[in-house]
């Protein structure tokens, strides 16, 4: 029997998936960020910082912090670890979809540090790093598109050290009483137009608000986490629960 999963709201082969999501980014590469910017009035940049501030990469040490930032093709995550790290951290950025990376790789070159940044294409349910070769793995945005997040979560554990850091930002559920309707009607009635305006085509954002939806509420993906191996996993909800920071560690 055929194994399926989500796309969106469509229901998919499992292996048709990742092309399909490949499509997409392919489309929104070059106005990904822009759109980021429009669809949230800026305010990822918050959660993205955020995120770095919680991760806390070190200045100083006898060797490089490495970080893996999976599904990072922009960029935007690896230019802010380089950043607080005032360069001592090494980045990898990698990303399945080849527009993205060369997006990031074209921006990398005006960063301050980014001789510190390497950018690879990769498919994060097949990492192709050794065990246990970084102390940090972030994803943001990026593993509701992955069509087995428990293999990702795998994966991502793999290649963790030991004492290594886990964190991912995701959208989640809107839990605010009135919040939560204007937050879908946003979503259903402006992004996909906006998209359409800004990439020529409003298909792909009608797949991301409709992913977003199809992607697991904060308690149970924490509940994947631990599955794959990690500790101390916590969740933490931001901006009324619009989007999630979800931290844990490979003890």
């Amino acid at each position: 029997m055929t194994q399926t999963t989500h796309f969106g709201e469509r229901t998919v082969p499992l292996e048709a998936k990742q092309g399909l999501v490949n499509d997409v980014f392919h489309a929104v590469a070059d106005r990904y960020d822009l759109m980021n910017d429009l669809m949230s009035g800026g305010v990822h940049r918050l959660w993205k910082d955020a995120l770095v501030n919680r991760l806390a990469p070190p200045r100083s040490g006898t060797l490089p912090y490495r970080v893996l930032d999976m599904a990072g093709g922009t960029g935007d995550i690896a230019e802010r670890i380089l950043n607080a790290s005032v360069g001592y951290a090494e980045v990898t950025v990698s990303d399945i979809n080849s527009d993205m990376l060369r997006v990031g790789a074209e921006r990398a070159r005006k960063w301050r540090f980014g001789g510190q940044a390497k950018f690879i294409e990769a498919n994060a349910e097949e990492l192709p790093f050794a065990d246990e070769s970084f102390d940090a793995y972030t994803i943001a945005f990026g593993i509701r598109n992955v069509p087995r997040i428990e293999v990702a979560l795998s994966e991502a554990f793999r290649v963790l050290k030991r004492g290594g850091r886990f964190l991912c930002l995701e959208f989640s559920a809107v839990d605010i009483p009135g919040l939560d309707r204007l937050y879908k009607e946003w979503s259903d009635r402006a992004i996909p137009p906006i998209g359409k305006v800004v990439t020529g085509d409003a298909q792909p954002y009608q797949y991301l608000v409709e992913s977003i939806r199809k992607f697991p509420a904060p308690a149970r993906f924490s509940a994947m986490i631990e599955k794959a191996g990690f500790k101390r996993v916590t969740h933490t909800a931001m901006t009324g629960n619009i989007a999630a920071l979800h931290a844990a560690w490979k003890l």
